[in-house]
């Protein structure tokens, strides 16, 4: 057993500080605290997880390879505007027999829809918090998605301020300055698109942001930018409205010009908020991360793709980045209806991802399906990724019996570049916050 599996499977090997924990949390004032602690019991781990060098170092390659292979010209050329309700072009054929997968796709050199709606706009922004999901094994880092507006920095910063003093073994895999990097990266975005011009409001957007889960995230984003000197306003989007030079928020102190809006929506598109769509495409307020983000690196069907090899040989993707992809994110395919029996057959391997999904809503494991649910899914709007477990962590609930519990391991990401690394611990089927000892862990390398 290596040191690291021996650290991850003794759940007495380290724990957390809770007590520093609750200090950091304190800090953010009693009311923030009691929310954290009331609607979130779960938010945060009872124990670091533990990887080793080559993990981190496949972590890292495979994100460079995919910020290479997006950068291609071909490739925003072809991405299937998420807006659109297209069906994906790829071209998938079932072919049973293979040893290491039964299914292949042909290459992706005709039929390509131009994403002229996204890519013409607001396309020198970046987008900010790219979270690259990862499970590891035994076999290596296996990127399972990327997620376009992944929720956790602010909350993981505060996690791992929180346990700098600690003696555990290896050494933290993040930044030292969160908060200087995070208002960087907003700066950034700001400059992009708007050159030397001041920076002075940003709404920070969800439906029913008080309500949301990761609300007290929110709250702690709210005061980063305070503390920079830039008014921050959490709002849901039909607060906002448009005027002739941009876009307000209606206010009882009078409305207020929203310079930059950082999206916490799952409406990817914009379809459901035509007030922010319409600011978006004029460029009249910098949005970020926004759909052309999203079309570019999150819809689940350009996981299809990066593991294409005649595709991205097509799109001009080195042999190199091709063979980092191909060990490196687990074979997926985008579901067609005459894939439906032999899927069916592999089900086993598999694992069923919306291909506009988030959260883990409606994904499924191939091995618990039910013909109805699958039958469901064959309708269409799917992937199926051949299955990587992940790792586990073991950890002691309240001084109890150890519980094994999976792990994943999530990279937040800005331009090609990892700002920290955080593990969710949990139980089921996927990631849910929801379990004793689990949540956000940190991340720390041996070795």
């Amino acid at each position: 057993m290596s040191e690291t599996e021996r650290l991850n499977a003794d759940c007495h090997a380290a724990t957390l500080d809770r007590a520093a924990l609750q200090r950091a949390m304190q800090r953010e004032g009693e009311a923030w605290r009691s929310l954290v602690t009331e609607r979130c019991p779960h938010l945060f781990a009872y124990a670091p997880v533990f990887i080793v060098a080559a993990q981190m170092q496949q972590m890292r390659a495979v994100i460079k390879a995919v910020e290479r292979v997006v950068a291609l010209p071909g490739w925003s050329n072809s991405v299937i505007p998420a807006q659109a309700g297209i069906q994906s072009v790829e071209n998938l054929s079932a072919q049973r027999g293979r040893a290491e997968n039964s299914f292949s796709i042909k290459p992706l050199d005709s039929g390509l829809r131009r994403n002229d709606g996204w890519n013409e706009v607001q396309h020198f922004t970046k987008g900010v918090f790219y979270g690259y999901d990862f499970h590891l094994n035994a076999d290596g880092a296996h990127l399972i998605e990327i997620n376009s507006n992944a929720g956790g920095g602010f909350l993981n910063a505060l996690l791992l301020d929180s346990q700098r003093e600690t003696s555990w073994p290896g050494t933290a895999t993040a930044e030292a300055n969160f908060e200087q990097v995070f208002i960087e990266m907003f700066r950034n975005e700001w400059r992009l698109a708007r050159g030397d011009a001041p920076l002075q409001g940003v709404a920070i957007v969800d439906e029913q942001p008080e309500a949301q889960y990761l609300y007290p995230e929110f709250m702690l984003a709210q005061r980063m930018f305070e503390r920079a000197g830039i008014a921050a306003y959490i709002v849901e989007p039909a607060a906002l409205h448009a005027r002739g030079d941009g876009l307000y928020l209606e206010s009882s102190g009078g409305d207020q010009k929203i310079d930059l809006v950082y999206n916490r929506l799952t409406d990817f598109s914009l379809q459901q908020h035509p007030v922010l769509r319409q600011a978006y495409l004029e460029g009249s307020a910098v949005l970020t991360p926004g759909p052309a983000h999203y079309a570019r690196y999150a819809d689940k069907r350009n996981l299809a793709r990066l593991t294409d090899a005649e595709a991205l040989c097509a799109l001009g993707a080195n042999e190199a980045d091709i063979a980092t992809l191909r060990a490196g994110i687990p074979r997926t395919i985008v579901v067609k209806a005459e894939m439906e029996e032999a899927l069916w057959q592999e089900r086993k391997s598999l694992f069923f991802k919306p291909s506009s999904g988030y959260g883990s809503k409606g994904a499924y494991r191939g091995a618990n399906l039910t013909r109805r649910v699958f039958g469901d899914i064959m309708q269409g709007g799917y992937i199926a990724q051949r299955m990587a477990a992940p790792g586990e962590r073991s950890v002691c609930v309240n001084e109890g019996e150890p519980v094994s519990l999976k792990y994943d391991v999530r990279c937040y990401v800005y331009e090609g570049g990892v700002q920290l690394v955080a593990a969710r611990l949990y139980q089921g089927q996927t990631t849910n916050f929801r379990t004793p000892g689990g949540g956000f862990a940190p991340v720390y390398l041996v070795g």
